[in-house]
């Protein structure tokens, strides 16, 4: 256990730089955006390749910061008894979803978007907006979106099984969204 303990670390360090990546991913997105306005509304000059950019750092933010997401176990959930049920049992329903649904479906869609991304890189596409930037960057992302998540999604699993067997203490901590 040991090994696979180190390998979860070695994840979630990966997943923490992805992370702090799509931190300032945002930050550049919000300076694209505020410098796009002004010289639209300065100079009257607009290009399709800077708005393009925005949502491209958007889609970085979002595919590369859902493992961090999912480390700091700061994730959406469908609250119906997590908040109800002691520790153990809170280790058991995230066993249980990361099994059956989060590390499954994360590789089939890191599957499915492979020959997405490949056709992509292959034609050389590019978007059909006048000044529009090349398309397979962001949906390389897509790719590496999900095998980042599928590999957050066996560190957690694995940090689980440790703390079933009591090697390590896990925080189960959820606070449910104020609505």
């Amino acid at each position: 256990m040991s090994g696979l303990l180190a390998a979860s670390r070695l994840i979630d360090s990966l997943s923490r730089i992805m992370g702090k990546l799509s931190e300032y991913m945002v930050l550049f997105c919000c300076l694209i955006s505020a410098g796009n306005a002004i010289v639209r509304y300065a100079f009257n000059y607009s290009s399709n390749g800077w708005l393009e950019i925005q949502w491209y750092l958007f889609a970085f933010v979002v595919m590369l910061g859902a493992s961090h997401a999912l480390r700091n176990n700061e994730h959406v959930r469908v609250d119906l008894i997590y908040g109800a049920v002691s520790d153990k049992a809170k280790i058991w329903i995230d066993i249980v979803g990361l099994i059956l649904f989060l590390i499954p479906v994360c590789i089939f869609l890191t599957w499915l978007c492979w020959p997405f991304f490949a056709l992509s890189y292959t034609q050389g596409e590019i978007s059909g907006n006048a000044g529009g930037l090349i398309r397979w960057p962001v949906k390389l992302i897509l790719v590496a979106g999900f095998a980042l998540l599928s590999l957050q999604g066996v560190s957690e699993l694995i940090k689980r099984i440790a703390a079933l067997t009591g090697q390590i203490s896990i925080d189960t901590k959820y606070e449910k969204p104020l609505q």
